[in-house]
């Protein structure tokens, strides 16, 4: 029995030797996106995930000087209300702890990315005009016959879904493709090169957390590092206090930046828009299809359940989804069109780059002598080409020597003909 398992092995073709090695790879291992994942898949950031090491050092950086001033103040107790600064101590910390972890949650999670299909879908309608974006099958151009949008009814408003190139399928509504995660995520509302991951339906509550935190911590530090210099002097700790004056200033330039982008957003959830929609669309000229509110709105992104992951990025992917597919002529015959079936049985480079083989005909064909083949004596003896098969210096595999193949290889030389008809005539 083992030997004869060991001669099947060795008798069968490389393709299925290949697909008997392969070792199970897991959905995030094989993921198509530009996405990167820690932690066996448990983690998943986007491409720019370096970025959120300079914005940990953005927020950490100056919350642990605060602190460590606080922290020693307390420690040398020259002034009697320099216990009351131990609370301040605390809840500095805390808002710490918490920026960071808005962030990580931000910037580690699925944002809410659609998976995407390995084929498109089929429809049952025929349509006149084919899609140039539907090719696309295994390197083949099949066109398809797709249109680009759908509508789709929502609270009594017509919306249109985009068909995604990349992801084969309609988008669902509020969904859109991230260009540098290179995923479609519902409820797109951007991408964040400050957290390194895009913004969606899964984070968004969280990215919200994240800068009004962040704008907590800022205006924080800046009043109480300002109350800390009024208590020891202000001109004279001004003069030489040079942490409480960069935190000061640092503070200051920063709670425009976050503090702006804090009210943006809480804008955005009271009308339920996105960033997105909001540069994309105008909804005050047409009405918002998913307006609620603003109550209905702060509790539909604050405080509704948010929805599970549509990917298991650690199970395991069927075979045939990460194996390279390849092209039969069994199924090649019904996928290519006529003008791809005449290319390849020409064997242009379209075929070659395509990794179609070149018939065998085709391969045993002398080039190099048919343009000989082709010439023949006008009436003054001198050898000219047909002039219905021009041949290029430069180029001798013209489309017209491939046109012809078929009975050059069987056919006689116009030359070696004359001569034998003149050896029957004159004997």
């Amino acid at each position: 029995m083992g030997g004869n398992r060991k001669m099947q092995m060795e008798s069968s073709p490389p393709s299925l030797k290949a697909a008997h090695n392969l070792k199970p790879l897991r959905v995030y291992q094989a993921w198509r996106g530009n996405n990167k994942f820690f932690c066996g898949g448990r983690l998943v950031f986007g491409p720019d995930v370096a970025s959120l090491f300079l914005t940990t050092f953005l927020i950490a950086g100056p919350a642990i000087a605060f602190c460590i001033k606080i922290y020693l103040r307390i420690r040398q107790g020259n002034g009697d209300n320099d216990a009351q600064w131990v609370p301040v101590l605390a809840v500095g910390s805390a808002l710490t702890v918490l920026d960071l972890l808005f962030l990580l949650m931000t910037s580690g999670r699925d944002p809410g990315i659609v998976p995407r299909n390995s084929r498109a879908p089929e429809f049952d309608e025929a349509f006149d005009i084919p899609t140039p974006s539907m090719e696309w099958i295994n390197g083949t151009t099949p066109h398809l016959k797709l249109p680009r949008t759908k509508d789709v009814i929502i609270n009594g408003h017509t919306v249109k879904v985009k068909f995604c190139d990349t992801c084969l399928l309609y988008r669902p509504p509020r969904t859109s493709h991230c260009s540098i995660c290179n995923n479609c995520v519902q409820r797109f509302d951007h991408h964040c090169p400050w957290v390194g991951q895009c913004i969606g339906i899964r984070n968004y509550r969280w990215f919200f957390m994240f800068i009004s935190t962040s704008t907590i911590l800022c205006l924080y530090v800046f009043v109480f590092t300002w109350i800390n210099i009024a208590q020891r002097g202000t001109l004279r700790t001004l003069t030489h206090d040079y942490v409480s004056d960069i935190l000061i200033v640092y503070c200051f330039i920063a709670v425009w930046f976050v503090g702006g982008l804090t009210v943006f957003h809480f804008y955005l959830i009271c009308t339920n828009q996105t960033t997105y929609e909001n540069f994309r669309y105008q909804y005050d000229r047409r009405g918002n299809p998913y307006n609620k509110g603003s109550c209905g709105n702060l509790r539909e992104t604050l405080c509704s359940r948010i929805q599970p992951s549509r990917n298991k990025f650690r199970s395991f992917v069927v075979e045939e989804e990460h194996m390279p597919h390849s092209l039969s002529p069994n199924h090649m015959d019904g996928m290519l069109t006529p003008k791809e079936k005449i290319d390849i049985e020409m064997g242009s480079m379209h075929a070659e780059g395509g990794g179609i083989p070149i018939p065998e005909l085709l391969r045993k064909f002398d080039f190099d002598n048919f343009d000989d083949d082709l010439k023949f004596e006008d009436d003054e003896g001198q050898p000219s080409f047909d002039p219905f098969y021009s041949v290029d210096e430069d180029s001798r595999t013209s489309n017209a020597t491939v046109v012809n193949f078929h009975s050059s290889e069987y056919d006689e030389p116009a030359e070696s003909f004359h001569a034998r008809e003149r050896d029957r005539h004159n004997p």
